[in-house]
Parts: C-alpha cells; structure tokens; sequence
C-alpha cells in the first residue's frame, strides 16, 4: 500500500508543514478495522507500537510529511481572514482518502490553542460519525482513537487527552477558497479549483473553458449541499456550528463539535453552546447552507465571468434557482419518512403539519417516525390524542397506501445526547465497555436488536444534555 501527499503537488502558501507534540504516556484505544480495510490499510504490516506511533503522530507514514492546512471562514457570519488546523495535522493520504489527527498539538495556526483535544470530543466524534455512516449520510469516518496520557484543561477543569484520526474524502472547505480570497490570490484560487475538482468531481476535468468548469463546480458542490441537510434534516440532526470554514467541498459532513441528535422535536432546536442566537438552529440549517454556498460563488466569481456584474448575473441566473429548491428538498426527504414517494406541493403541508404536532405536544421526534406503522393502524399510545393528530392521520390514511417498509427508512436508534455523554463519562474512568456497546447498536440503527431497549428510549429528566461543547 502506497502513502501519498497529493496536497504537497501545491504552492506551500496551501499549508504549514509540522509535527505531532511529543506525548508521555501514549495509549491506543480503538482502530477501526473494518474501515482500514476498506481504504486499504495495511494493519497487519505494522506492529502495534507502530501503529500507535502513526495514530499519535509520533511517526511519519511513509511517502508522506504532515502538515496543517490554511483555510479562512465566515464565522457566525463575521469574516475570519486566517484559521487554519490548529489542533490538527494531515498525515497524508491513504487510498484516495486523507488520514488527519486531531489534538496532536500546536500548529503554525493554533493561535495561542494548546492545539490538545480532551478525551471527551475523541469519544463524541467517534460514536457520531460511525453512527451517521450507518445511517447511510455522507461523512468523515473514525478510525482510531489514542489517550495520550497527559491532561488538559477545558471549562470544567483538567480532563485525559486524546487524539482521533479521522478519515476523509479530503479536507478542502468553503474557507479553504475564502482563506485565498481574502488574500485577492486569484493565481491560488484557480489552482485550488482544479485539485478540488480532480478530487471530487472528477467528471468536469475535460469541461472547458474554465469558467465552466468553475460554474459547473459550483452547481455540483450546491447539489450536494442540498441533499446533505435534507439528510440532516430527515434524522433530526444539528450540526451546531455550520460556519464556512465546517462546510466539505465534498458534500459531506465535518467536524462533529457541539452536534446533536434532537430528542423533543422543535423547529429552533438549538445545543452548541455557542450558538446563543440560534443561527444554526435544527430548521435554519437550509438557509445556512444557502449562504455558506454563495460565499464559495464570492470566490469564484473572477472565474465565471469577464466582470464581476457578469459573474453576479451568473450566479442569479444559474445558482439562485438551484438553492431556492431547497427547501422542498428536505420536505421531500421528510416526505419520505412518511411513506410518500410521489412528492406534491400538498405533501409538504402534510409534513408541516405532523411536526407542528410533535411540537406541541414536545414529542420524540426519532420515535414518532419509527411509531409510524402502529399509528396507522390504529395503535394510538405514543401519541396523544388531538385535533391536529386526527386531521393528520384522516389526510395521511388517504395519501399512503402502505408503511410496513418504513421501519428500513426512519431508524430506531441514534446516537442521544445522553448516550454519547455516559460513554464519555465511562471512558474517563478507563472503562470503554458501552462505547463499545454503542458502536455495535448505532453500527445497525434500522433493526431492533435484542436487549438494547435503553438505547431507542430518550433521556429521562435527569439525563437530559441540553448543551453541547465545542472541545476546543
């Protein structure tokens, strides 16, 4: 197996070659085998301390030289001209896939961060990311997780690091063109263009001139967006941090921070604790994803046209009515949780109308779409007794013709917030017994699996999580 450094074919203005921080008492907690397999690494051709050297960054891989990667982002929607990995280092690229560590220590780009991870944020991404895979979204992958022996220091004190590595189709992000944009270096721009297209849409490379490939970049990045947040949506997910430089150019999901799975369903449903004034609230992540898309068309707009009016009118002729799909895109997929496969303007009313009702009456909203099927036919328990029930079951009978296959549609288990919370807790005392037992449930999130009730049930009161944490 060959390790390459495909980011290293690019103008060193692109990263900041670096190296792990040496750590005391190294300890390698999980590997993903399966995963290594299917990307094709080698495990068995390297011995454990080997391996443990690589997942710490104590070791090189071979043919390759880590690294931190420059990006910019729109923050909170206030402009960030430098961010950069602080915490993180590519370690290269394994089978067409980046193999990054995160909490390795200081980069170039830690600005005063102790460039550490807690344990903490290890274990969430781990369990969050497998979980999503299994849910069948686009997204990072987990394939190892080391305890490096050593403390740091967050909001609630001193707490065990580690370090995750993470797989990816790449790490290029909206703030990755914003980082060269800010900088007025078109040269780079360009040159990113082209890597970020050999790297993930390969099909446009023969398109010219480059304005079409630039246009036809933009439309294929939007498509994926869209499809990504009515995935988000259709399962109840918050990414919680959805600023430009956490938007893939790949279309897929990155960096699991103050994420969530909601419980009690709300349309304004917000965790991160750092999102005081819910911009990325649970029904705000469309119109989010619609800016995040336009500031990426910011970026291109030399590329697309002669003038920047040009470009512009381009982009309202060409964009804009792409992205005003989105909304019904993700009552289509909502749609589909339903039983409706034949989407109309109708059925979005429909959709509405269920959620209105989970609202109101503060229901689980992964249950209530896994109920489904006894709903229909006439088992009633889970969900009480309204009018707005009533007149959506009469419309709902009418519209769908069966709903046995929606138990392989709508899951049974997600990853609650108060799961991932005591698998953290546990890992803190050195126990990774139910962080093992939740990688096996969330691994099959569709098909109820014997004696594992508690994780299909939502938190009771005192379990409940309300906040989540960065872990920066």
């Amino acid at each position: 197996m060959k390790f390459t450094s495909s980011y290293l074919s690019l103008p060193s203005t692109f990263y900041r070659l670096s190296k792990a921080a040496a750590f005391p008492r190294l300890k390698l907690l999980k590997v993903n085998e399966s995963l290594a397999q299917e990307i094709g690494f080698p495990l068995s051709s390297f011995s454990k301390d080997e391996l443990l050297n690589f997942f710490s960054g104590q070791a090189s891989l071979p043919e390759a030289e880590p690294m931190a990667l420059a990006y910019a982002g729109y923050q909170f929607g206030h402009p960030v001209e430098s961010l950069g990995d602080g915490r993180a280092l590519l370690m290269g690229e394994i089978g067409g896939f980046d193999f990054q560590l995160k909490g390795s220590g200081q980069t170039p780009f830690s600005r005063r961060g102790d460039g550490r991870s807690a344990l903490g944020p290890v274990v969430r991404e781990y369990l969050l990311s497998e979980a999503m895979h299994a849910l069948g979204v686009p997204t990072t992958r987990a394939l190892a997780m080391v305890l490096t022996g050593e403390n740091v220091f967050r909001q609630n004190g001193p707490e065990p690091g580690g370090i995750f590595s993470r797989i990816a189709p790449s790490h290029l992000r909206v703030g990755t063109f914003q980082y060269f944009y800010f900088k007025q270096d078109l040269e780079s721009i360009k040159a990113l263009l082209q890597y970020s297209i050999k790297r993930h849409y390969p099909e446009l490379l023969k398109m010219e001139p480059l304005k079409n490939q630039a246009l036809h970049f933009l439309k294929e990045f939007a498509q994926r967006q869209g499809d990504l947040i009515a995935e988000w949506s259709s399962l109840g997910f918050i990414h919680g941090v959805m600023n430009t430089d956490n938007c893939a150019i790949g279309g897929f999901t990155i960096d699991y921070g103050p994420c969530a799975f909601m419980e009690e369903f709300r349309f304004q449903q917000v965790f991160s604790s750092i999102d005081e004034r819910g911009r990325y609230s649970y029904f705000n992540q469309v119109p989010i994803i619609q800016w995040n898309i336009l500031r990426l068309a910011d970026t291109l707009l030399p590329l697309l046209a002669e003038t920047t009016e040009a470009g512009i009118k381009l982009v309202e002729d060409e964009i804009i009515p792409l992205l005003q799909t989105f909304p019904e895109r993700r009552l289509k997929r909502m749609a589909k949780k339903l039983g409706i496969d034949d989407f109309t303007s109708e059925d979005g009313e429909l959709v509405i109308s269920f959620l209105t009702y989970l609202e109101e009456e503060s229901l689980d909203f992964t249950l209530s779409f896994r109920k489904l099927p006894e709903l229909y036919r006439g088992e009633m328990d889970f969900y009480p007794d309204t009018q707005r029930r009533n007149d959506f079951l009469i419309r709902w009978r009418k519209r769908v013709q069966r709903v046995d296959h929606l138990s392989r549609i709508n899951p049974l288990y997600i990853p609650r917030n108060h799961l991932v919370q005591k698998a953290i807790e546990l890992s803190y005392q050195g126990d990774l017994s139910f962080f093992e037992k939740c990688l096996t449930v969330f691994s099959n999130p569709f098909e109820e699996q014997e004696g594992m009730s508690e994780f299909s049930l939502p938190a009771k009161e005192s379990e409940k999580v309300l906040k989540t944490f960065c872990g920066t």
